[in-house]
């Protein structure tokens, strides 16, 4: 094999990431692939779980008590203001953009991940969710609501429908003898992602936390970070099966 064709498509070879790279070999284990779409969906999950971050955020300048916005302070203010803390019904509204974005990118580019496969698909999905919490963090840093909408909302809402999708796709080519299950154990590890993730946060916000910090954006880092290991694995843990394959029966 060339160097090209070994490290990228360059001069034509296949890429890392490319669907052929997927392909299983004869005498591939099934039952490998779905820890792989776990290490996606559990990762991913924590959407569900994002409003064990909103008590602390909307105390973030007050650190024990609410800084209370002026009157004239609406929601558009809020995006932009430094002075005063956010309300947990600006905060909420990150739940409205995640499944908003979730569902358009998978109905968007569903067909992307058919033709590229499910490795490419996981990747991209990674960079979205993970950079997301980056961005996010920044915006907590800085206190720039707006930067937590895109960063987390848009943003992440694109991995979402990604990493979303791409697991599904992948176990039910290899279950077409067993959809239901292949399907319930996808949605089991997206729906278990905030029973995991929650206490996770909770248990780095109080490790981070100090007297002038509630420590929310330094749990997003480092939550982008654990993120990124697992949900890395599972991308390069995926196989699809060959052309016209069946399972044994």
């Amino acid at each position: 094999m060339s160097v090209a064709e070994d490290i990228g498509p360059i001069g034509g070879g296949i890429g890392l990431l490319d669907r052929e790279r997927t392909i299983a070999k004869p005498g591939f284990n099934r039952w490998l692939v779905p820890p792989a779409a776990l290490c996606i969906h559990l990762c991913i999950g924590m959407a569900y779980g994002f409003s064990v971050f909103w008590l602390p955020l909307s105390q973030a300048i007050g650190i024990t008590k609410p800084v209370a916005c002026a009157a004239d302070v609406g929601l558009i203010g809020s995006l932009f203001t430094t002075t005063c803390d956010w309300k947990v019904a600006d905060l909420g509204w990150m739940y409205t953009l995640f499944f908003v974005f979730l569902g358009s990118s998978a109905a968007i580019w569903g067909g992307w991940l058919e033709r590229v496969g499910p490795r490419k698909a996981a990747f991209v999905s990674t960079l979205c969710w993970c950079g997301g919490l980056l961005i996010s963090a920044l915006g907590i840093y800085t206190h720039q609501l707006w930067m937590m909408w895109v960063g987390s909302g848009v943003i992440g809402g694109i991995g979402l429908g990604l990493g979303y999708i791409s697991p599904v796709s992948t176990l039910v080519k290899w279950f077409p003898d067993r959809r239901g299950m292949a399907t319930g154990m996808a949605i089991m590890g997206f729906g278990g992602g905030a029973m995991i993730g929650s206490p996770l946060a909770d248990m780095l916000m109080n490790t981070f936390k100090t007297p002038a910090s509630v420590g929310v954006w330094q749990t997003f880092v480092a939550m982008a970070a654990i993120y990124f290991v697992f949900m890395m694995a599972g991308t390069f843990g995926y196989r699809v099966p060959p052309a016209n394959w069946r399972p044994e029966g």
